[in-house]
């Protein structure tokens, strides 16, 4: 493609995507000057512009789903609609859900108010007018008709649905989940269940929607997530990271499946990957709905950040020199406006004979075909560069001694990190507690490589411990 295309592909696509003239002219610029890190921050800044207005139109769609079932499955004979309640579209759609609607309205007798069907009501009409409501469907979306805009990086099973859910967290964080169903799904059935995130800075469209896809293969119903900050989930500001919050995302997704019609509550268990593993070791020591925990090619990112690798680092003056630069970087995020991103992984062509082979294999996953997608932090963001701050003092795994349900940790011969997966074994207490070592692998081929990740250790685990 020449590079007037390129030129006019480039405005058309910042066009549709909501930009004013001026703005894409100082994009424009900001390309041509190379500061690809300001236009990867502007970029990222319309796009959760954009999400919040999805967010919000979104609950008012919900509270306009709930009022028409509630006047639809309560109200039918006790509701008149009033033409000057309605806008057009809105008189159109309530003729359409309903064929009578009786010529007068149907008043209760004196004193004898329909509490239970007039107070659901109003709350919904208060919803519609602005005003803050509490229904279930607030607290979590399920659109059953598949995945909106499917953009998975890995091989998709046909024979396993997968939808849209959303649901909140504990701060009122929405966080975006793929919803996966085991083949002949049974609505009627209780399910074994099990919640998946991870890696630290991927997307559920990367290694979480892998795993979870494959276990509804074995008969789960899963569901991958992004976490908060990021991807197609809420917060603000974006590409952030917090030990506290993320531990809480596990939980939020335990809440939404714990609360299915066919979910079995008492069947739950969690699986993290990477960063997400220590998390879901945290998360199952605070959350005791978590029946079976596991953590595939693990790291406890509070102690990488504390002690740098290998521990290289872990000394108090180290320490405060990490704390001292993190301060001086509040204080300039503070200062101009707007938070400075850490970089990325490098580009295959960056890559040089001196590039430490784990590096190179985070690149060859998150900045190629093979892994590659828009909204990862690893792949095309980076993370706040502030988001250490809270990993540098906290210790997630302090309480793993305490977690009494089963837990399995997996981790490649070759990894790296094979060494957080080896030391979070040795706080582990008890007989239910298994670390299995993947002959010949290294850290990322636990991320997609079908041949090489033990699902069949997995369905193992979580069958006998999830029944």
């Amino acid at each position: 493609m020449d590079e007037t295309n390129k030129d006019f592909l480039m405005r058309r696509n910042l066009t549709d995507a909501g930009f004013p003239d001026s703005e894409i002219a100082k994009i424009i610029s900001l390309l041509e000057e190379g500061r690809e890190t300001a236009v990867h921050r502007i970029l990222a800044q319309q796009r959760t512009n954009l999400l919040n207005t999805v967010h919000e139109n979104q609950k008012r769609i919900d509270c306009l789903d709930y009022l028409v079932y509630d006047m639809n499955n309560n109200s039918r004979a006790s509701l008149k609609i009033r033409s000057d309640g309605f806008s057009a579209y809105g008189r159109k759609a309530a003729e359409n859900q309903f064929s009578e609607v009786p010529s007068k309205p149907v008043r209760p007798a004196k004193g004898k108010l329909n509490m239970k069907t007039i107070i659901p009501t109003a709350l919904a009409m208060l919803c519609l007018l602005g005003t803050a409501c509490t229904t279930t469907t607030e607290m979590e979306k399920t659109n059953m008709n598949g995945i909106s805009q499917d953009t998975r990086v890995f091989k998709i099973n046909p024979d396993i649905e997968a939808h849209d859910v959303q649901f909140k967290n504990r701060f009122g964080i929405t966080l975006a989940g793929h919803l996966y169903l085991p083949k002949g799904f049974n609505s009627s059935k209780k399910y074994p269940a099990i919640a998946v995130s991870g890696p630290f800075g991927a997307v559920k469209e990367q290694s979480s929607g892998l795993y979870a896809q494959k276990m509804a293969e074995y008969g789960f119903v899963t569901v991958a997530f992004d976490p908060s900050f990021t991807g197609e989930s809420s917060g603000e500001p974006r590409n952030v990271a917090s030990p506290d919050l993320n531990t809480e995302d596990f939980s939020a997704a335990v809440d939404y499946l714990v609360t299915r019609d066919f979910v079995d509550p008492e069947r739950v268990g969690i699986l993290g990957i990477c960063g997400w593993g220590g998390l879901a070791i945290n998360a199952a020591s605070a959350d005791p709905r978590i029946k079976a925990t596991v953590a595939s090619t693990m790291y406890d990112m509070t102690r990488v950040i504390a002690n740098g690798y290998d521990d290289k680092e872990d000394s108090a003056e180290k320490r405060d020199e990490k704390r001292a630069s993190l301060a001086a970087q509040r204080t300039k995020d503070f200062k101009q406006g707007f938070y400075d991103h850490a970089p990325f992984n490098l580009k295959p062509e960056e890559l040089t004979d001196d590039t430490p082979q784990f590096l190179k294999d985070y690149t060859m996953y998150y900045m190629t075909e093979r892994g590659f997608h828009p909204r990862s932090v690893n792949s095309a963001i980076g993370w706040n560069m502030t988001s250490a701050i809270p990993f540098l003092n906290t210790k997630l795994l302090a309480y793993a001694g305490e977690i009494k349900t089963p837990v399995l940790l997996i981790h490649g011969e070759k990894a790296h990190s094979r060494y957080f997966s080896e030391g979070a074994f040795r706080k582990l207490k008890g007989g239910n507690k298994e670390l299995f070592i993947v002959p010949g692998a290294n850290h990322t081929d636990l991320y997609d490589q079908i041949d090489i990740i033990p699902f069949d250790k997995l369905n193992n685990f979580f069958t006998k411990n999830l029944k």
